[in-house]
């Protein structure tokens, strides 16, 4: 069962409420929840740290991979967690979890550095499960990909906004460096409540969602080994092109701040939210209209052929900077267009989909958590790399030949997927 078990009037007006109105509220719901998330999470990397020494890696670096394994952990506990958790138990768990991190980013302001690094691994810790919760309450329904696509264009539009809050939180002296990612993370918490108490009225997928995207329930370690193993080498090749455009996308929103700076603009606060937005609408309108495709099988290649549009986007916005043809905040937003177009789908949209194509009871949950740890691991890859390898390339300049490699290798790893799929769904 998707969703909570109760039975309440909201719950029962959404079982008979005009589809639109059905998805405008689930949406909304979804989107209010995770964008608050990202309160949590994100306004640490609008600051520089600049005043504080570095150590053998840099501390704002130090931070970003402290987290970002945190989360990537996470993610690996959650191939578990979110697959094998009852619905009635999901509003409960996002709300402790989120309440966790937050105690975590009250250690991080009140223990000097560098020992409060351990903190932010602390706060990723429980943050990489609230994605596949939040999910949870929206899969296996023939709607699925407009209110997936609502919920992804979450945390495009919120990592800008809540960093915004965060920069401008320190420009006007209401926090400094240490204390800004907690008191940001208390202002959204008021959303956080009242969305996930939203999400728990949603009523479970009805008989003509279960016969069109397969009954959803959760998976213990044979089922999910079973399944995984049926489509191993497609799926193999889809997360190690996931686990590049992770790091990518990471890359970019964990150090904007920095890349901003590199191309003269680092005092502009608005820009973390202004260049995302068009973003965000890009990909709300793009993913949701996948939604009209009603063959399984067709949705699968339709995703797939966009993430190659997105492949083709990222490397080809930054060759076009590198040439000095675009400006710096057209590069930014192209540039996260592409990246967004390819990576959002991997986040239940095409696993969803995938799924429901294999025939197979079970949950999206699990194989959106089997990419994400992955892909989160080579995050923290990268971030190794550009501080441990002696390529002592400006912020920029590493953010371009990152996107134009990824986007060549990407590519290639997406055809063997596409080849493999067509063949097992022929």
């Amino acid at each position: 069962m998707t969703s909570a078990t109760k039975t309440t009037a909201l719950t029962r007006w959404l079982q008979t409420a005009p589809a639109p109105l059905f998805v405008l509220y689930g949406g909304l719901m979804a989107f209010g929840a995770y964008f608050a998330m990202y309160a949590f999470r994100k306004p640490f990397t609008a600051a520089s740290y600049a005043e504080v020494g570095d150590w053998v890696v840099d501390y704002k670096i130090a931070l970003v991979i402290a987290q970002v394994f945190g989360y990537a952990l996470s993610k690996l506990i959650g191939i578990r967690f979110v697959s094998e958790l009852p619905g009635r138990w999901r509003a409960l768990a996002i709300v402790v979890l989120i309440g966790l991190a937050q105690l975590a980013l009250v250690g991080f302001a009140v223990v000097p550095a560098p020992l409060n690094i351990v903190f932010l691994f602390l706060n990723g810790l429980p943050l990489g499960m609230i994605w596949g919760l939040v999910f949870g309450f929206l899969e296996g329904r023939r709607t699925s990909e407009i209110l997936g696509s609502i919920l992804c264009a979450s945390f495009i539009v919120s990592s800008g906004v809540v960093k915004s809050v965060g920069k401008w939180l320190m420009l006007q002296g209401y926090a400094d460096e240490f204390t800004m990612p907690a008191i940001t993370g208390l202002l959204f918490a008021p959303l956080l409540a009242v969305c996930v108490w939203g999400l728990t009225h949603l009523p479970p997928p009805n008989a003509a969602d279960m016969a069109a995207r397969v009954e959803r329930a959760p998976m213990d370690k044979a089922a999910r080994r079973v399944l995984f193993s049926a489509y191993a080498p497609g799926l193999v090749a889809l997360i190690l092109l996931y686990v590049m455009l992770t790091a990518l996308r990471d890359f970019r929103d964990n150090f904007a701040a920095e890349i901003w700076k590199g191309v003269g603009l680092g005092e502009q606060a608005a820009l973390f939210t202004l260049t995302e937005i068009p973003i965000g609408l890009l990909v709300l309108c793009v993913m949701a209209g996948l939604a009209i495709f009603r063959s399984n099988r067709t949705a699968i290649f339709a995703n797939l052929v966009l993430i190659g549009v997105g492949l083709c986007l990222t490397a080809g916005a930054s060759i076009v900077f590198y040439l000095g043809l675009i400006g710096p905040v057209l590069w930014m937003v192209l540039l996260g267009a592409g990246l967004y177009l390819a990576y959002t789908p991997y986040n239940g949209l095409m696993f969803d989909r995938l799924l429901a194509a294999t025939g197979k009871v079970g949950t999206a949950g699990f194989l959106i958590y089997v990419a994400d740890s992955s892909g989160y691991l080579g995050s923290v890859a990268l971030l190794l790399f550009k501080n441990f390898s002696g390529l002592h390339l400006p912020w920029v300049e590493f953010m371009i030949g990152a996107s134009a490699l990824s986007g060549v290798v990407g590519l290639g790893l997406l055809i063997y997927a596409s080849l493999y799929f067509s063949r097992r769904f022929s």
